[in-house]
């Protein structure tokens, strides 16, 4: 995600931490300030204290949640590539979708019940000490309720939250299609979201304008996930049944990799519109060359460095076969964030697999109803 910052690695996964994440951060911690001020008789140092505490233990229970899923993900074969924590609490951005319902549920029950295991470790500390420790009895109660309210409002059945997952698979599971599973899920998924909306705008008709500015952003933002996830479910069942050969390009043609980048932006890029070029030697692959190579290299050093220097060469590329699925093609890619893939053929260059080229293959295909 961008504009996030990385923290390190927990069993090897990326940790981000968006910078939303401060804003949600600062707000949690006045309002609890604020609540135990009203509610406890501490002196001012020990009131930010615990609110600062609090906060910090919540995002760290949204961080083990992510932790659930991306751990039972990575046992059931499916890649983790990073956990970002931001306004909206945390996401796992995994390589792929899961292959089998029961896997699907596994992954998505997993967080739940986390955050439930959470909830009765946080009320464990809270039974001894609520007579005697009161800092410490506040800050557990809390974290044992908000975790609770998570456990629950994550099973909430609307798609692509857990309880959405989790009603996914189930149905995959019946229908054995996992098309159609994600076709009913979303549309139960906008349905709540819609109801979200709907109830922010009750909240605000009765003044209450927090309430409901929160709840129903919450739900704009759920049923643009929903929305985005089910394009994404579509583009993948479209590319069932195709390889490498169906979607590839051959329109990236080679440039010599003693071309100054200078040349290659005035005389390839700019009249052709064209954002990716092939450098090879004779039909041997060298390298590629995409826009992004090309804006890495500061444009005051266009006229001295050439595309050979400049370029990703090919022991750094992933590489597509000619029967390659089309499918574990756009997996790749998505594992290796690359939006493109040569095709070789006895490591002969014949053409380039495009992230644009496939959506456009799946528009086409939408629109014919194919």
């Amino acid at each position: 995600m961008r504009g996030s910052i990385r923290l390190g690695k927990l069993f090897g996964i990326p940790i981000w931490l968006h910078y939303s994440w401060f804003l949600i951060f600062a707000f949690f911690t006045i309002s609890l300030s604020l609540h135990f001020r009203d509610t406890y008789n501490w002196s001012e140092p020990l009131i930010w204290v615990v609110g600062v505490a609090t906060s910090l233990l919540l995002f760290g229970s949204v961080l083990t949640h992510e932790l659930a899923h991306s751990l039972i993900s990575r046992r059931n074969g499916v890649p983790v590539k990073s956990i970002t924590l931001f306004i909206f609490g945390g996401v796992a951005r995994i390589g792929r979708e899961s292959s089998l319902p029961s896997a699907e549920f596994k992954m998505a029950i997993a967080g739940p019940l986390c955050s439930l295991t959470l909830a009765g470790l946080f009320a464990l500390i809270w039974w001894p000490t609520r007579h005697s420790i009161e800092p410490v009895a506040a800050l557990a109660g809390w974290l044992a309720v908000i975790n609770a309210s998570l456990a629950v409002f994550n099973m909430i059945p609307g798609f692509p939250l857990d309880g959405g997952r989790v009603l996914r698979s189930i149905i995959w599971a019946t229908t054995h299609s996992y098309r159609r599973a994600t076709h009913i899920a979303t549309r139960i998924g906008r349905g709540v979201a819609y109801l979200m909306i709907l109830g922010g705008l009750a909240f605000i008709l009765f003044g209450d304008w927090y309430s409901g500015i929160w709840l129903a952003f919450i739900g704009w933002f759920l049923d643009n996930a929903a929305s985005t996830s089910y394009r994404q479910a579509e583009l993948r069942q479209s590319l069932e049944g195709f390889n490498a050969r169906d979607v590839m390009s051959r329109d990236c043609p080679l440039v010599p990799g003693n071309l100054s980048l200078r040349q290659l932006v005035q005389v390839h890029v700019l009249p052709t519109g064209r954002r990716c070029f092939f450098v090879a030697d004779g039909d041997q692959l060298g390298g590629i060359m995409t826009m992004n190579d090309i804006k890495a290299v500061p444009e005051s050093k266009w006229d001295s460095v050439t595309v050979g220097q400049a370029m990703t060469p090919a022991p750094k590329l992933q590489t597509a076969q000619l029967d390659d699925s089309a499918l574990s093609v756009l997996d790749r890619m998505d594992e290796a964030e690359v939006n493109q893939m040569p095709v070789l053929e006895n490591g002969r260059i014949v053409g380039i697999v495009v992230r644009e080229e496939l959506l456009r293959f799946f528009r086409t295909r939408a629109e014919l109803g194919v």
